[in-house]
């Protein structure tokens, strides 16, 4: 049996990284859109380079490291630098996870998993058999957010509203799970999906 590539997305704060540490104690590979993220930004890469030349070379510090800091805020300033962010790292971060699910499928994975927030905007799901859209009510989401990432509660919301809504979502997903559910619930969930993708269940 050749390897099953799944996508797992969802909004922010819907448990997609649990879900991952699931996946991966079931034996799946796992791949994270934000890890290739950080690859695309490390010294000295091709798409570092374009970021700088679209955004200022004093993005790139003088040991070679992006300021981060300084690439989101004028990123994020409004929504026409924010297309131009997408359309220089979503091709990169594409390209370098279609090499990771190359080499995952030699090394003879069942299923290999593709965890990214923006799969749908980034045309990721092209590189995907099935997608698994994981989501939660608001109410906790803004909870995880804000102890995740230890911001504030407008900030929180800012990235809740910065993103789509569920729907859209669900309605690109062959599967869905319920992020909001119990511990065991959830590792159920996701067991039952894989079962079905291998033929076992």
């Amino acid at each position: 049996m050749s390897s099953i590539v799944v996508g797992l997305t969802g909004q922010t704060g819907a448990g997609k990284s649990t879900i991952s540490l699931y996946a991966e104690e079931m034996g799946c590979a796992v791949i994270s859109a934000d890890a290739v993220a950080r690859e695309a930004l490390a010294p000295g890469s091709d798409c570092l380079k374009v970021l700088a030349e679209s955004f200022g070379y004093d993005i790139i510090d003088k040991d070679g490291s992006c300021r981060r800091s300084l690439l989101a805020e004028r990123a994020f300033a409004d929504r026409e630098k924010t297309d131009l962010l997408n359309s220089i790292t979503h091709p990169w971060i594409i390209s370098r996870a279609g090499e990771y699910i190359s080499l995952y499928m030699n090394k003879n994975y069942d299923v290999i998993l593709f965890d990214a927030s923006q799969l749908f905007e980034s045309g990721g799901q092209t590189l995907c058999d099935f997608v698994i859209a994981v989501t939660a009510p608001e109410n906790i989401r803004m909870e995880r957010i804000i102890r995740r990432d230890g911001i504030s509660r407008e900030a929180a919301l800012l990235r809740i509203r910065a993103q789509y809504g569920e729907e859209y979502y669900t309605s690109r997903a062959d599967y869905v799970i319920d992020g909001s559910a119990s511990v065991d619930e959830v590792r159920a969930q996701m067991k039952k999906i894989l079962c079905r993708l291998i033929g076992q269940g």
